[in-house]
């Protein structure tokens, strides 16, 4: 039976009551949506990396940091540095394969993707192309798509998403969710270690689970990393430019793709070389990653602490890839309402309820930068901690939060790989919540947001509640359910957008619902007798904290 609006405003405040009584911290959605709204707001110019609207977020958090009372890191200041380079494709860039005695030039971004991180404004191209499947090596399934060939030097051209399952192995590579092999970062990297020249992803919306228009905003914008060793060449290839290029070398896409699928499979010469120029403008940038701490009151256990994350940043503002907003008016910024001015309120709220009710073990709360350029806050964190990663118990992180309303369960995928499912579990049965069903990770969403970089460093972490990241609307909302899950669905259009951007409408309930049991889950595992851990078999449990 759907409830009304006047029980579902009875049912939130006798929590928030029940939370009050028992000396708990409670998250309200007044100072909620007003951070939201501010953050979101022209103003910040979509708080991009390397922009002045990324500055003046930075300075709010701070300040805001210091007004709830949070403590300041030991330099005494709440801004950790991230080195960042910042490289923009310039004009004149292209690439060109001679095939057979012919030259073919896609158009960049409508046919390829160009980059570079390799530092350098002038990268002159020249190497052969070479088809690696889905250029992973993957030694606990048993898969190496190199088979020893030195791939040094070439430009190497790769399918997105993993391998897929069969009828005689329906979990390889966790059937048909994603594993980090899937990931473009992952493609990146292994070219990367592997001295190869170049490295181009062939595009498909089911296999990346977003269409072109999300890395192609990706790459007309600047792109950043933190400062060391990057590929010379990096891009994507439309399905059909790959289809058209292969062929007139002499093969078959849909083949050599079903050859990928087989762990007999070796990599293919496709006697093509690519040569060209990639022209770029190049700047060093630091940025700041922004975090307080609430100390823990227990005398050992203080010692120890959990995290929570949201990052800061989004994409900023560029009149080059502007585009229109609902009302059809011309729009160059990439507020980011949702994603994520909405888990960096949130943070703030959690925080300033944090400070009055300090937990055994010591609370970080943390806004990392540049998220959106690959996980480089978090990144940056890990590698020079502000508390150390051994004592380090869990990483909560809210990224793309609720805006539709309140759920009767709760989204907490990932956390079944660690103690945290169990933890998640007690939390939502004290709040009358059930856990969401666990569903199949087709994008890859445990891959793509903070959380990720404190799993490879051996912590115990998810993104809490995010029905936005699983798009199809699997939770129960409490009224208008069929409604609610539309919303979620049409956000898809949205993500990564101009059209990103706060409405007042916006039902919070189901916001204000993620913040607090974040907040539980949070006090949970800071109060609970022994740090959380990794389940038995679990990749991420066989790295030990903070190596």
């Amino acid at each position: 039976m759907r409830l009304t609006m006047f029980a579902l405003v009875a049912a939130l405040a006798c929590q928030s009551a029940a939370q009050a009584q028992a000396g708990l911290p409670v998250v309200t959605e007044a100072p909620l949506r007003a951070h939201l709204s501010f953050l979101a707001d022209d103003l910040f110019e979509g708080r991009g990396t390397g922009q002045r609207g990324g500055l003046l977020a930075v300075r709010y958090l701070e300040t805001q940091a210091a007004a709830i009372g949070l403590k300041p890191l030991a330099d005494g200041t709440y801004r950790q540095s991230v080195k960042i380079e910042g490289t923009k494709l310039q004009p004149g860039s292209a690439l060109n394969f001679d095939i057979a005695g012919k030259t073919v030039t896609p158009k960049v971004g409508e046919e390829i993707l160009i980059g570079t991180m390799s530092g350098k404004q002038e990268v002159a191209i020249d190497a052969p192309l070479v088809f690696v499947g889905y250029g992973a090596e993957a030694p606990e399934e048993k898969w190496d798509d190199y088979k020893g060939v030195d791939v040094k030097g070439k430009v190497l051209v790769m399918m997105v998403n993993d391998p897929q399952p069969t009828l005689d192995e329906p979990n390889r590579f966790a059937g048909k969710a994603y594993t980090y092999y899937g990931r473009w970062l992952y493609k990146f990297e292994e070219a990367v270690r592997r001295g190869a020249a170049g490295v181009l992803l062939i595009h498909t919306t089911p296999s990346a689970s977003y269409p072109w228009s999300v890395p192609a905003n990706g790459f007309g914008h600047e792109r950043f990393h933190l400062k060391g060793k990057g590929n010379p060449v990096e891009g994507w290839l439309q399905e059909e430019t790959a289809r058209s290029l292969f062929a007139a070398a002499g093969f078959d896409l849909d083949q050599l793709r079903a050859a990928a699928e087989r762990r007999d499979f070796k990599p293919v010469d496709l006697k093509t070389r690519v040569h060209g120029q990639i022209r770029s403008t190049v700047r060093q940038i630091e940025e700041f990653n922004v975090a307080g701490i609430v100390p823990g009151t227990d005398a050992k256990l203080k010692e120890q602490a959990v995290i929570y994350s949201a990052h800061w940043d989004h994409m900023g503002m560029d009149e080059a890839t502007a585009g229109k907003t609902d009302n059809g008016q011309h729009d160059h910024i990439y507020n980011g309402a949702i994603d994520n001015a909405s888990g960096t309120a949130a943070l703030l709220v959690m925080a300033a309820e944090a400070v009055k009710h300090p937990a055994k073990r010591t609370q970080v709360f943390l806004w990392p930068a540049a998220e959106e350029q690959g996980l480089l806050g978090a990144a940056a964190y890990v590698q020079n901690p502000a508390w150390p990663l051994d004592k380090t118990t869990a990483d909560l992180n809210l990224d793309s939060m609720n805006f539709v309303g309140k759920t009767s369960d709760i989204g907490v995928a990932g956390a079944e790989r660690s103690s945290l499912y169990e933890a998640s579990g007690a939390v939502a049965k004290k709040m009358g919540l059930t856990l969401a069903p666990a569903i199949p990770d087709l994008s890859g969403a445990f891959f793509r947001a903070d959380h990720f970089v404190f799993a490879k460093a051996g912590i115990p972490a998810f993104n809490v509640g995010s029905a936005v990241f699983s798009g199809d609307g699997h939770f129960t909302f409490v009224k208008d359910l069929e409604a609610s899950r539309a919303k979620l669905v049409a956000f898809k259009k949205d993500y990564h957008q101009v059209t990103d951007e706060y409405r007042p409408q916006w039902d919070l309930s189901g916001m204000v619902q993620q913040a607090q049991f974040t907040l539980n889950l949070g006090y949970y595992v800071a109060n609970a007798p022994a740090m959380q851990t990794w389940k038995a078999g679990e990749a991420f449990g066989k790295v030990k904290r903070g190596k």
